[in-house]
């Protein structure tokens, strides 16, 4: 939704103060899902792979709450700021709702 606006005019995002990290972070699970790629490749261990998926979510779960805190520092507070926060709180808890849910449940595997 809104952002801020810089002296120049143009648009920006919350969370470009922390540009830099959130793509050092993306980088690295690039690199981490290369190789658990390589581990399925390479037959290795199931829970070796499991631990390295486990590493994976947890990097990208930063990424997620870097990328929250920066909207709700600045996007959501602006929103509330000018009196329009209803929108912005109900998107931010559609959001949630549906990582968390994503956790909760899973992927269900039929047995035959």
């Amino acid at each position: 939704m809104d952002t801020t606006t810089e002296p120049t005019g143009h648009f920006r995002h919350s969370y470009t103060k922390d540009r830099r990290d959130l793509l050092n972070r993306l980088r690295r699970i690039e690199g981490q899902a290369r190789g658990i790629q390589r581990l399925v490749e390479d037959e290795a261990y199931c829970l070796d792979i499991l631990q390295q998926v486990e590493a994976l979510t947890a990097a990208a779960d930063g990424v997620a709450l870097l990328l929250l805190e920066d909207h709700i520092d600045g996007c959501l507070n602006h929103a509330i700021e000018i009196g329009q926060g209803e929108p912005y709180v109900s998107e931010v808890m559609t959001v949630v709702r549906r990582a968390l849910g994503r956790r909760a449940g899973g992927p269900k595997r039929s047995v035959e």
